[in-house]
């Protein structure tokens, strides 16, 4: 982990990556063009008008959470295709602030991810599920944890990726080496201006930037240590081995201390496996789901 850590640092990995490209928590697939049997729509969730797709007709309804700046297509494109839709119902949203989840412009103030955890939470509520099962990746990740721990009736299982319930003090140099777009190459920052707009997309990842770092520094990098303990759905916690964004460590902590949880290594996946790798990740979830539903 030292050598990939030194390489993330003294070589922009926004420029020169080709396995870890420039917003290392995603890898950009666009998509304006949804499947005939897909809804997206927008629905009132407490204040804010929140975006939405759902697909399938299956009676296990699953949302998908994307990561920073992540909306449904950028994150989840693979996954709402390739998911069995006959025994799932996929919801994917965009958080507040993101894609077309906006107005509102998208803040961070310190407890952002227990935010994001109540809009989602309240959202399926809305559309009318009161239970469901959960799908987080990177940030999404978090506002899962937050989200089952805070609300264990609700939910039936859960499948984190890239996920941490606290931040290391040199991920913390990863995210201050990533925080000026400028850096980053014309192919990567593209898709997203395109979405958000060269000024929103510029301000709201330096935003996001700036409260990790906040949140390491004021809260000793505690993101949703005591919501883990809370935790109590079957859970599959997925991680690539060749994940730089998110360390190692952070999967064996989650399989520690979530009861009962199962830990499932990608040996060649870095963050965005689910998306270098759908085939093999939509099959594993998909036998997790529908397994002792």
């Amino acid at each position: 982990m030292v050598l990939k850590l030194q390489r993330v640092l003294s070589k922009n990995p926004l420029v020169t990556s080709k396995k870890f490209l420039s917003n290392p928590r995603r890898t950009i697939h666009c998509s304006s063009i949804t499947s005939s049997a897909a809804e997206e729509r927008k629905v009132r969730v407490k204040d804010v008008d929140i975006n939405y797709l759902r697909s399938g007709n299956g009676d296990h309804p699953v949302l998908l959470l994307p990561g920073a700046l992540g909306t449904i297509w950028t994150d989840f494109k693979p996954q709402i295709e390739g998911l069995d839709k006959s025994k799932l119902t996929i919801v994917a949203w965009d958080p507040p602030g993101y894609g077309k989840s906006k107005p509102p412009d998208r803040k961070f103030p310190a407890d952002f991810f227990h935010k994001d955890a109540d809009y989602a939470h309240e959202l399926m509520k809305v559309l009318g599920y009161s239970r469901f099962s959960l799908l987080g990746w990177s940030d999404g990740g978090i506002t899962s944890l937050i989200l089952a721990g805070k609300n264990p009736k609700s939910i039936r299982k859960m499948v984190l990726l890239g996920a941490n319930a606290y931040i290391l003090p040199h991920e913390v140099k990863i995210y201050e080496s990533i925080k000026n777009i400028d850096t980053w190459s014309e192919r990567m920052k593209a898709p997203l201006i395109a979405i958000y707009g060269e000024d929103y997309f510029r301000r709201t990842w330096g935003a996001w930037v700036d409260a990790m770092i906040n949140i390491f520094k004021k809260n000793n990098g505690d993101l949703c240590r005591d919501f883990v303990a809370m935790i109590n759905c079957p859970t599959l916690i997925v991680h690539g081995k060749k994940d730089v964004m998110v360390d190692g460590e952070h999967p064996e902590y989650l399989k520690t201390h979530i009861t009962g949880s199962q830990l499932e290594i990608f040996e060649k996946g870095s963050h965005n496996l689910h998306l270098r790798y759908p085939d093999e990740f939509n099959r594993l979830v998909t036998q997790f789901l529908l397994e002792n539903p």
